[in-house]
């Protein structure tokens, strides 16, 4: 008889907190990791949008807890508070964050503190708290989103590039720290993707010409959430088992060139 069927990526039974879950590639991941079997944690600063990020999620046990990530100091006790509440976390996924068009003649200390509160900050901040005794099980994980604009230059994004960069080099650093807590922590650097957020900054800063020119540079074409999802879940699930430390770049080819 044929045995069976195997499911290395099946979630049934873990608890996964994810950030940014109101829309984009929080909500797929959240979607994604349900329909694996996770029960999710779902936190953003809006609670409406995070009821309807819920309604679409499979299973039963989802948790919606608005958060407001730029209350940095506050949220390891957060996290903590969580998990006292319905037991340790099987991972994290920091999905939330804010895109920004700065030309450096534009610059601001203002600007660079934003940007760099909700990518790099909360980062330190969400795996200082899942990090605490009892809030997370072993083995853990953490999946942080950087972007292709950590590792390759682009004009005007001085700031949010230099965000995401350091997203890269501090899950490097994170993942040799914590190997020795069972927990293991990567990051997955993302091109363009068709969010509301890229639409609306693009619609804002750029000519249809040059949204045109930037789906060229993708020889794939532009992605979608759920492409991304698909490569933080692989890094939750079993078959991250022997991964930590390390950028996996989702970017239909662009950074190939």
């Amino acid at each position: 008889m044929p045995g069976a069927v195997i499911n290395p990526m099946d979630m049934t039974g873990r608890t996964v907190l994810v950030t940014g879950a109101s829309s984009g590639i929080g909500r797929d991941t959240c979607c994604l990791l349900s329909e694996l079997g996770a029960r999710v944690v779902l936190t953003g600063r809006n609670q409406e949008r995070l009821d309807q990020t819920a309604f679409m999620l499979t299973g039963e046990g989802h948790l919606v807890e608005p958060f407001d990530l730029t209350d940095t100091e506050q949220v390891p006790a957060w996290v903590e508070k969580i998990a006292k509440r319905i037991g340790p976390l099987d991972g994290v996924v920091h999905s939330a964050g804010i895109g920004m068009v700065t030309p450096v003649k534009t610059w601001s200390t203002s600007t660079t503190d934003r940007i760099m509160s909700i990518h790099v900050n909360a980062c330190f901040a969400l795996a200082k708290g899942f990090r605490r005794r009892g809030v997370h099980k072993w083995p853990g994980s953490i999946v942080f989103l950087s972007s292709i604009a950590g590792l390759v230059g682009q004009v005007g994004i001085s700031v949010y590039s230099a965000s995401k960069g350091a997203v890269i080099s501090l899950t490097r650093c994170m993942a040799l720290e914590f190997v020795r807590d069972g927990i293991r922590v990567n990051c997955v650097a993302p091109s363009l993707v068709e969010t509301e957020m890229v639409e609306e900054t693009g619609r804002k800063m750029l000519t249809d010409e040059q949204r045109a020119e930037l789906a060229r540079t993708h020889p794939m074409g532009l992605g979608k959430p759920r492409d991304v999802a698909h490569a933080i879940a692989f890094l939750l699930a079993d078959t991250g088992r022997w991964i930590t430390g390390t950028t996996l770049v989702v970017d239909g080819g662009a950074s190939a060139q």
